[in-house]
């Protein structure tokens, strides 16, 4: 128990420290903050479809991930009246718009087919319009950069075109890909943009081959903007990732990015989408129980 002298003394040194700049920043750093915890539309049935807040709020997500469309629709979350509709479903049903994805670079490929510079900037501004700030670029499929060095290089000038416009709205670019941590950091470099990070993904690192915390640690908590947190195929702590081990590492670096964490792809073959992710859903939030 502290003494009177003791308590006077401290709430002296308090008072001393307020008037400097910065005290109140430094105080603010200090405050814990949990996590949102959304699931990729696509992952629980409903990609591009506004469907989705309903099944969210079924298994008691915080928000979703929205895919902005495919080719077949014209990436039809850039019409302004759909937008709408998405700003209105989430507000009825409480589930919040988390994030945007571009899952379709997957099949026309943002490294090498003029239509997506297009794309990329037209969702910068669906982003603003929707009130999120990370939009995924996904590289996998026809996109994938792995052996590309040429597609390499055309992303960083892409990337080095777009990125003006999402620093100006205030939204973050985040490349998911195979490439090990090295090589997003030197993408990340190369642009040279506080809106260009890596969109980070466990599971698709262990794929890769790479030792998940070595890897992680590398990239460093300000060059991931969000989680995709996932194990194919199966239940979430069920598959092969030490997912305590990345907690601790979360913790260790203080990473937090935009809040958000997003289940993808962790169900068992035939399961019900519902349940398996009220079950996902249930790990995280005892896993992550702490506060970072």
């Amino acid at each position: 128990m502290l003494t009177r002298r003791q308590l006077l003394a401290n709430t002296a040194l308090l008072s001393a420290l307020a008037p400097f700049a910065g005290f109140n920043e430094l105080l603010a750093a200090e405050r814990k903050q949990k996590f949102h915890i959304g699931a990729c539309d696509w992952s629980i049935g409903k990609s591009s479809d506004i469907g989705a807040f309903d099944v969210a709020r079924q298994i008691g997500l915080d928000g979703i991930m929205v895919n902005m469309g495919s080719e077949k629709n014209n990436l039809h979350l850039r019409d302004k009246t759909l937008q709408q509709a998405y700003l209105h479903a989430s507000k009825k049903t409480g589930v919040k718009i988390s994030s945007l994805a571009i899952g379709e670079l997957n099949n026309v490929p943002y490294k090498s087919d003029p239509r997506t510079e297009e794309w990329v900037w037209d969702t910068i501004e669906v982003a603003s319009n929707l009130n999120v700030t990370v939009i995924l670029l996904a590289f996998f499929g026809k996109n994938d950069l792995r052996d590309d060095e040429a597609g390499k290089k055309e992303v960083v000038r892409r990337l080095k075109r777009a990125a003006p416009k999402a620093e100006k709205l205030g939204i973050i670019l985040g490349v998911e890909s195979y490439l090990n941590a090295k090589e997003h950091l030197d993408i990340i470099e190369q642009v040279g943009s506080k809106s260009v990070k890596t969109y980070l993904d466990f599971r698709n690192t262990a794929d890769a081959g790479y030792d998940v915390v070595k890897e992680v640690k590398q990239l460093g908590a300000d060059n991931i903007c969000e989680l995709h947190i996932k194990e194919n195929g199966f239940l979430l702590g069920q598959g092969s990732l030490p997912w305590e081990q990345i907690r601790d590492l979360v913790y260790e670096m203080r990473y937090y990015g935009d809040g958000w964490m997003q289940i993808e792809g962790a169900m068992p073959p035939k399961a019900k989408v519902v349940e398996s992710y009220q079950q996902n859903l249930q790990f995280l939030r005892k896993l992550f129980n702490k506060k970072i």
